[in-house]
């Protein structure tokens, strides 16, 4: 069973003088023994709650202008798609290029640290989390099982023509839309004894009627779906993100069936804390990200769903938790955003 938290030891406090963290780029070599961790990159992640809908036309579809007044009600199977819900933020994927190996040493105190199952670094001396990776829960198709055909009487049953059975079956409900009023109205020759028993009698009576409209009307199946759509960020403006087709769902970028949904990514240019420093910045420490900003615009017909900042991890830079704060006698408590790197906390006990 795979494990969605990997915990491991590293030695970064010293309890003498002479012990030093000593973190280097890439994994181990030779006999040296530690903990090779990753810092992730940014991936914009637009995450589409869509609907697949499939009519099937009723029995008596042809009749249901004429006994329910109902309009417009097609004769012909269909399936089409809705776009529900839209939401764009952010994600963290491993980067290779950002690879540091954190040597044991001796004479050291060995503090937990905490990776991701795919390497990122979550934590330093903070007690395992325990917590799974979130999974989106799969949303189940909706679809009535209930067979109209065993509440219709004898008589409708009989009927030697498809326009007297629909006749039938559209008194049959007018008959229970009458009943129902009059238990509301406290009118029914018997009436429930307390609300529970009230509430059980028009549920079935409600799923009588609902039953046998659909018979008219037709049924709609329901099956949402979810679908994610991974970004790496750059410099864009009014690119294609994704298409969205009513017959077909999401469908390729260059599938011109589908409504294009146009995504901007512009780069803030957050100072550079290190622009004054000479050269390649040293391994000095434990690595983090300082992440940039983006200003994220998502688009649809002139139409903006999405305009917000979003902090970028490849538009900032690499800075380090100097190795001094790991050589004390005090335990230091630091937490990482693993979706960009970035601190979220660092405590001292």
């Amino acid at each position: 069973m795979k494990k969605n938290i990997l915990m491991l030891s590293a030695l970064f406090l010293s309890t003498t003088a002479l012990a030093q963290t000593d973190v280097t780029t890439g994994v181990m070599r030779g006999k040296d023994y530690g903990v090779t961790y990753m810092l992730p990159k940014t991936e914009i992640e637009i995450v589409l709650q869509a609907t697949k809908h499939t009519y099937t036309p009723g029995e008596f579809c042809r009749y249901a202008d004429r006994y329910l007044r109902l309009n417009n009600v097609s004769a012909e199977p269909e399936e089409f798609w809705t776009l529900d819900k839209i939401e764009t933020r952010i994600a963290g994927v491993p980067d290779k290029d950002n690879v540091y190996f954190v040597k044991m040493k001796d004479k050291t105190v060995a503090p937990l640290m905490e990776l991701t199952e795919d390497g990122i670094v979550r934590s330093i001396n903070i007690p395992f989390s325990g917590k799974p990776a979130a999974k989106t829960p799969e949303a189940k198709a909706t679809e009535s099982s209930i067979d109209p055909r065993s509440f219709l009487t004898e008589e409708i049953l009989m009927s030697n023509s498809s326009a007297k059975m629909a006749e039938l079956v559209a008194k049959e409900i007018y008959s229970i839309r009458e009943s129902k009023n009059a238990l509301l109205r406290g009118e029914a020759d018997n009436m429930p004894k307390d609300g529970a028993q009230l509430k059980l009698m028009l549920d079935n009576l409600n799923q009588q009627e609902t039953a046998m409209t659909e018979m008219f009307s037709g049924k709609i199946k329901k099956e949402p779906k979810t679908f994610t759509i991974r970004l790496t960020p750059k410099e864009m403006k009014d690119e294609v993100a994704f298409r969205f087709s009513r017959k077909l769902g999401v469908v390729a970028n260059n599938d011109l069936a589908g409504e294009p949904y146009y995504i901007s990514v512009t780069d803030l240019k957050s100072p550079d804390v290190s622009a004054t420093e000479e050269g390649k910045k040293k391994v000095d420490g434990v690595a983090y990200n300082l992440p940039g900003k983006a200003q994220v615009t998502l688009v649809y017909n002139n139409k903006k769903l999405f305009d917000d900042q979003l902090p970028i991890t490849q538009f900032g830079t690499v800075e380090y938790l100097a190795p001094v704060l790991f050589n004390k006698n005090s335990t230091i408590k630091v937490l990482f955003d693993t979706a960009t790197g970035g601190l979220i906390k660092v405590d001292r006990e």
